[in-house]
């Protein structure tokens, strides 16, 4: 326990120190979310006892912080256990998801976003790339190593590719990435072909894969790719490489078919295993009720019976989305600029790190309506966090008073805020040897 604590602590003061200016507040403000269950905006924090400081000071953190992501990153990967067997993976997946702001015309960059909600589709608003570790075999704990902004600039799939590259600089251990469908195509297969690390990719039942182009003929260009392998049509599938039934608890039988050398179109250089999973046994409840199309590309591949559970282990990011905008208010604040939407989301995996280093030392607090838990998840973690915070103390130095503004000038006029257009993202492609856009 006492180790636990100790290392919970050495946790907060080595990145307190990384986040760079009004410090102080930031942390108090962040202690002030982990342990505030409601609230209708961002000075509602300033009224929890943890935040030592004045309303305006709430604001003035988020627009003078400078959390230095790079080192955060590297902090976090600290914290991932080193496995002595070289052939056991550090489970990652990688997601995006957007942060609507409707509206706000003055905030600069905002986009067209997808959303998964029942009644629109599109938002208006920021989009963000989130690469998290994957802990444990089953739960809902997903502990980010990088959330950051889509730029108008940039795609989901570059935003991921460079997330990725960045962790493996600092983390020398086999990983295996889990992706959706979005992230299934010869775009992201080109943008991480030099990346060491091993994917698992959901891809659409509508794809047409190609396999190996055989031996050349001798005759004209070689060949790039085989014969077409189209996922709706089961009469241009051939025979699989390795079969096997497995019986599953909830889901019933199951039926897990691979094929080997296969790839996109526009990636014939890059060879990838397609796997199928099936229920034999469709009036079962639970998921999985259509065929699951996967795609493993790496050097080394898990085993069948295991490998479709493992990305399954991809919805914990949707998990940390949802609890990030319900229980950490990620979307509460109108912040006015991107470089205070920025800083105050470089808060949400600093927040969950904290929460998973005491996930084991807190004492439970549930509500009269809540049942008690073994495996706490995150929810339950910060609803028992203001006891142990306040025993273990913050790094953050108290307040020093400095008196009052002098406020705004007499006579000085005020301008008005700039209004920015919402920025639409449209393809470029080459015809008749000019760029158009369509």
């Amino acid at each position: 326990m006492d180790t636990s604590i100790s290392r919970l602590q050495k946790f907060r003061t080595d990145t307190y120190n990384v986040l760079g200016l009004a410090k102080d507040a930031t942390f108090d403000l962040i202690d002030a979310v982990l342990t505030t269950r409601t609230a209708y905006s961002l000075a509602d924090f300033s009224l929890s006892s943890l935040f030592r400081r004045k309303w305006c000071s709430a604001y003035e953190a988020l627009q003078d912080c400078r959390p230095n992501r790079q080192k955060l990153m590297k902090r976090y990967i600290e914290e991932i256990p080193k496995y002595k067997d070289e052939s056991l993976y550090v489970t990652m997946a990688i997601d995006h998801t957007s942060s609507p702001r409707v509206d706000s015309p003055t905030l600069k960059d905002r986009g067209y976003h997808h959303s998964p909600s029942a009644g629109k589709k599109v938002k208006i608003g920021h989009s963000y790339s989130t690469l998290a570790w994957i802990p444990e075999k089953k739960g809902s704990w997903a502990l980010p190593l990088r959330h950051e902004r889509i730029t108008s600039f940039e795609t989901p799939i570059s935003k991921a590719a460079w997330q990725l590259k960045q962790v493996k600089k600092s983390l020398k251990l086999s990983v295996l990435v889990l992706l959706d469908s979005e992230y299934g195509n010869a775009s992201w297969v080109n943008q991480t072909v030099d990346i060491e690390a091993d994917c698992l990719i959901r891809i659409r039942s509508n794809c047409c894969l190609w396999g190996e182009p055989g031996e050349y003929s001798g005759r004209g260009r070689p060949r790039k790719h085989g014969d077409k392998f189209k996922l709706n049509e089961e009469s241009t599938w051939w025979e699989p490489s390795e079969t096997v039934k497995i019986e599953d608890p909830k889901l019933g039988e199951i039926k897990v078919r691979k094929w080997l050398q296969l790839h996109f179109r526009n990636s014939p250089s890059v060879d990838m295993s397609l796997i199928l999973v099936e229920r034999l046994s469709p009036n079962k409840k639970g998921s999985l009720q259509k065929p699951l199309w996967l795609v493993f590309i790496g050097q080394q591949m898990p085993q069948l019976e295991r490998l479709w559970k493992n990305y399954l282990r991809r919805f914990a990011v949707d998990h940390w989305y949802r609890f990030i905008k319900q229980r950490l208010h990620w979307t509460l604040p109108a912040l006015s600029t991107p470089h205070q939407c920025e800083r105050w989301s470089d808060l949400m995996p600093l927040m969950t790190w904290q929460l998973w280093l005491a996930k084991d030392i807190v004492q439970e607090h549930h509500l009269p309506w809540q049942k008690s838990q073994l495996n706490l998840t995150p929810g339950r973690v910060a609803q028992s966090m203001l006891g142990l915070l306040v025993e273990i103390g913050t790094p953050a130095q108290s307040p020093k008073p400095r008196g009052k503004s002098n406020g705004w000038k007499t006579g000085q006029k005020r301008n008005k805020r700039i209004r920015y257009p919402v920025v639409k993202k449209r393809k470029t492609v080459a015809k008749k040897g000019k760029n158009k856009k369509t």
